[in-house]
């Protein structure tokens, strides 16, 4: 009996080692497969290159741990595209902080754009503009740190500071070459979203939008309800220099504009729960009108979701300059230690599945004009809408080159309407549209 027991024992005992040596190898393949393995290999090599800084790095001040391992996941990051940093425990809990808190700014959106630290747009009536900078420049120098080496949150802490004190930006215009350095004093930020409302020819109605927020498609259709008790006819929607805003604010707009129910925006990333449509849902529709969206390429984020679905569905020509391309998604995931995590996790598609971000928005009529008049003209679009006094800061009057070819284009479209029913969406679609000798042999012929 105690033989027999021995020998079932034993077979217990193979069959165990059988199945341990099977699962070592099916796990073993898995993990060849998966790349597992090769992570684990890569992390030992990393584990093994700390060692060698610990042991031999000439300046033993740098060689903490905890700065080493914070280093490497920055450069970890940032190699992944230029939205993407580690942000520290420090930096993140002044992040938290700032959001209830007041601080002083000078009115400029920021990016990083081809690893440099580029202005997307200044805003009306701020430090930043009435300083000089303009959409494109590139912020070299923040006081005496250089950014080559700064995150896109560092940046933005350097820049940000108390009311009343001052900061010099070093930037460089791409476009003249030159580097200036601007001293600017800090101030509070505040920005209306729809302004400069009024009547630019007749039956054609103006509205620029500064940026999206909470209030700015109620704001508009307010606008656009006082626009149908005056005959208006076709609608200028002036989009440039406004840096986005609010994903949400950015459907809400273009709602005004789209049939219910139709696509707006979609995002996509590498799992299911990034894939997300946005669809129009607003009860006001304002479907009648031709429209021209002015952009530039301070036109970004939202102002480009917003050009590229008009631009899509054919409710609306692009005027101007190519938009900025920022149209990726970033989430904020908090590690531990308290330290965070700015992680690009999906990108923008406008209806037709065009990739906004690094592209841009394209225009269907290409208006160049010049860093002087660009920044000449936000100057008097501010003076005109009160935001700066004349007093304050003389404005010379320019000559709005891209308004005048929208307002010329929305002309075209609606001599062509007179007195017969149009299909607006088809003749935006259309290459073919009125010259300025055929507008003219049109006006006669009524």
């Amino acid at each position: 009996m105690p033989k027999r027991l021995n020998i079932i024992f034993y077979c217990i005992i193979v069959a165990l080692t059988c199945n341990l040596i099977i699962g070592f190898n099916v796990h073993s393949a898995i993990e060849k497969e998966t790349g597992q393995e090769k992570g684990y290999q890569t992390i030992r090599q990393f584990a093994n290159v700390l060692k060698l800084i610990r042991k031999n790095y000439v300046d033993e001040s740098k060689i903490d741990y905890q700065d080493l391992i914070y280093g490497a996941m920055q450069g970890m990051l940032t190699s992944l595209d230029r939205f993407s940093s580690f942000i520290t425990p420090e930096e993140y809990g002044k992040m938290r902080e700032e959001t209830e808190g007041e601080f002083g700014g000078i009115g400029v959106v920021i990016s990083m754009k081809d690893g440099v630290l580029t202005v997307v747009a200044p805003m009306d009536n701020t430090p930043g503009m009435k300083a000089g900078i303009l959409a494109g420049d590139k912020i070299i120098k923040v006081n005496d740190k250089e950014t080559a080496d700064l995150t896109l949150d560092q940046a933005v802490n350097l820049i940000k500071g108390d009311l009343g004190t001052v900061v010099e930006i070093t930037v460089f215009r791409p476009s003249t070459k030159e580097t200036k350095t601007l001293t600017i004093e800090r101030a509070i930020i505040e920005i209306a979203t729809i302004k400069d409302t009024k009547i630019v020819e007749p039956e054609i109605g103006y509205i620029r939008i500064t940026q999206f927020n909470e209030k700015s498609a109620d704001s508009l259709g307010q606008e656009l309800q006082k626009f149908k008790g005056k005959e208006i006819k076709a609608l200028v929607l002036d989009l440039r220099n406004n840096p986005g805003g609010l994903l949400t604010s950015a459907v809400d707009v273009s709602s005004l504009f789209i049939p219910k129910r139709q696509l707006i925006v979609s995002t996509e990333g590498r799992t299911e729960s990034r894939k997300q449509e946005y669809r129009s849902s607003s009860e006001d529709k304002y479907l009648d009108w031709p429209i021209a969206v002015l952009i530039n390429e301070g036109s970004a984020s939202a102002a480009e979701i917003v050009a590229g679905c008009l631009q899509d569905y054919g409710r609306a020509l692009i005027v101007g300059e190519k938009s900025f391309g920022k149209g990726s998604v970033q989430s904020i995931i908090e590690v531990d230690d308290g330290s965070a995590v700015r992680l690009t996790t999906a990108k923008y598609y406008t209806p037709s599945r065009r990739v906004i971000h690094d592209n841009g928005i394209e225009p269907d009529f290409v208006v160049d004009i010049s860093d002087e008049d660009a920044h000449k003209l936000a100057l008097q679009r501010s003076r005109i809408a009160g935001s700066i006094d004349d007093q304050e800061l003389k404005v010379e009057d320019i000559e709005d080159k891209q308004l005048s070819r929208a307002i010329e284009v929305l002309k075209g479209l609606t001599v062509m309407s007179k007195g017969r029913e149009v299909d607006f969406a088809k003749i935006l679609k259309s290459a073919e549209l009125p010259t300025d000798d055929t507008l003219e042999r049109n006006e006669s012929e009524e």
